[in-house]
């Protein structure tokens, strides 16, 4: 009887459908002509891609043109230009990256001398009382030696004479140090007595003086001599300068291919700002967002949380942020062992791992991803270690994806245990370029060969791993760290950093768009050319698969597309 009913039915609809036939589907926009590498298995490679409603409709062959143009369709040949999905940057700071477009910016800087004349000419512009911030210094980068140093740092005295009425805050470019001048020192009341911070350091020489940079936890004391000064602006003052820097950051990723950007750290405050612009369809990319805060101050205010697909996939934010040690250059990676050229230094932890577990709980009771900070080999492995026994206490949680961010460097034991545990290796090619000159000494030759930006060693261990700038530290431009990850070879030298750690141009372009996505649960609406997925789209000059080494770092953005709107074309 069933079966006859259903029968029955099936004619009753079929008939139905022959006397309403549905309209035929139209895109709104078609890329013709194009060399489409799709980051998808099943069709990875194509020549035409159709759009509408800003998500990909079809890709393939001229058959998709035949099937879905009609009278208002619109047309762009891409004139067998390398199309691909667009670069997901998998580990930034998104304000970040707007301050250092307003401000002082020093990774081009090749020694302390033009850095003293970048601030020089500052002064001349800026008020007597009014700060000087810049970032971007490496003391390991510079082709001249200084007069004085300490552990290869400048003293201060240099900007202090020539900014006396202005205070100088000028931030490593890891971000885990900064330099600050007398004036700055004198207004956050730093002498001889201040004590070294618990997981820092006031760099001092011989005698005792102060030289002038801060690491890690003990930037706080110049830190807050700075929040007090903002803290002195009006709100408007201080909302239209951060303004300034969002649209500034959007700008410059989306002229570099960018159209999703994994934020590494925002505030409270920030995150309600990021969703209202999601909201008011004010973003020109997406961006993706952790949570930072202690958690103390997390732990009783986390309604609204997590924020998904905010303004219609503009804003997300479904991770929590925290850190378990420093960076390699500012010798605050927390190591199993001594540092190769500071002995009997281990580095520094930090935050307390009680701490960190905290907000690990407080991820795993709502819903959120865990993102934490590990540079080096006994960092990382706690963190793993943590990881592991809240996933054997909590078995019913499947599916976390928490990740390690940067993920540097790793005891060889730990390696296998990514892929185990389910955890991301976050990561970013262009940090193993930009620290070869000093990573063997920071490290040794075993440590520095064998565990130091391992991405071939976790990738066959089958891990997944993903890519990034860390922007500001490093310049956002994806094709910098795409060279990077597939070379291991400095830019400016030609130094080549153990090779064989590299990935293929495959797993390069992967690491940048379905990793990337995978690692923040937006697999299914990004990361390949696959119909129902965002038109999130990237077309360069050169073929990333096909050319050559050299090529690579030639090779021109000439439109970034996202939702299908154009929102760059060179």
């Amino acid at each position: 009887m069933i079966a006859r009913y259903f029968s029955i039915f099936s004619i009753i609809f079929f008939l139905a459908g022959c006397t309403n036939t549905p309209e035929p589907v139209v895109a709104d926009l078609i890329l013709i002509n194009g060399n489409f590498y799709t980051v998808d298995e099943e069709k990875p490679r194509a020549e035409v891609l159709a759009i509408k409603d800003g998500l990909i409709l079809e890709v393939g062959s001229q058959e998709v043109l035949e099937q879905y143009q009609a009278e208002n369709t619109e047309i762009i040949d891409l004139e067998g230009a390398f199309a691909m999905p667009g670069f997901i940057e998998g580990h930034g700071h998104f304000s970040g990256l707007g301050a250092s477009l307003i401000n002082l910016n020093f990774l081009k800087s090749k020694n302390w001398r033009e850095i003293v004349g970048q601030v020089a000419d500052k002064v001349k512009t800026t008020e007597n009382g009014e700060w000087i911030i810049g970032r971007g210094w490496h003391q390991e980068k510079w082709d001249e030696p200084l007069e004085r140093e300490v552990l290869g740092y400048p003293y201060h005295h240099g900007i202090s004479e020539i900014s006396p009425n202005n205070p100088v805050i000028l931030i490593h470019a890891s971000g885990h140090s900064l330099f600050a001048n007398k004036k700055a020192m004198e207004i956050a009341g730093i002498s001889p007595a201040n004590p070294n911070p618990s997981g820092g350091e006031i760099v001092r020489d011989n005698q005792g003086e102060a030289i002038g940079v801060f690491e890690e936890t003990a930037m706080g004391l110049i830190r807050t001599a700075y929040n007090e000064y903002l803290a002195s602006l009006s709100q408007d003052q201080t909302d239209a300068i951060w303004r300034k820097g969002v649209d500034l950051a959007q700008e410059e990723c989306l002229k570099k291919g960018i159209t999703s950007f994994q934020d590494a750290g925002s505030s409270y405050e920030e995150i309600d700002k990021f969703k209202a612009m999601a909201e008011n369809g004010e973003f020109d990319l997406r961006l993706w967002a952790m949570l930072r805060h202690s958690y103390d101050e997390m732990k009783d205010n986390m309604e609204g949380l997590p924020v998904v697909d905010a303004g219609d996939g503009y804003f997300t934010c479904r991770a929590i942020k925290s850190e378990i040690d420093g960076a390699l250059g500012a010798y605050g990676a927390w190591l199993l062992s001594s540092y190769n050229d500071k002995l009997n230094f281990e580095g520094q932890n930090t935050t307390p791992i009680e701490e960190v577990e905290n907000i690990a709980g407080l991820a795993l009771k709502h819903d959120m991803q865990l993102c934490v900070h590990a540079i080096g080999d006994r960092g990382n492995q706690e963190i793993l270690n943590l990881m592991e026994t809240i996933f054997h206490e909590n078995p019913e949680k499947k599916d976390l994806r928490w990740r390690m961010e940067h993920a540097q460097h790793l005891d060889t034991l730990d390696i296998p245990r990514f892929k185990q545990l389910g955890v991301i290796a976050s990561m970013q090619g262009v940090h193993c370029i930009s620290d070869a000159p000093f990573v063997e000494k920071r490290l040794g030759y075993e440590r520095a060969k064998y565990g130091a930006y391992p991405w071939r060693s976790l990738l066959d261990n089958g891990a997944v791993v993903t890519n990034g700038t860390d922007a500001p530290v490093e310049d956002v431009d994806p094709l910098e760290s795409f060279y990077a990850s597939v070379t291991r070879k400095r830019i400016d030298t030609g130094f080549e950093f153990f090779p064989e750690q590299s990935m293929t141009r495959e797993e390069a372009i992967y690491s940048y768009t379905q990793a990337c996505a995978f690692a923040a649960f937006e697999e299914n609406d990004k990361g390949s050319l696959k119909a129902g997925k965002y038109a999130d789209i990237v077309v360069l000059s050169n073929d990333l698969i096909k050319c050559t080494e050299e090529e690579i770092l030639s090779t021109e953005v000439m439109m970034t597309m996202v939702g299908g709107e154009i929102k760059y074309q060179k």
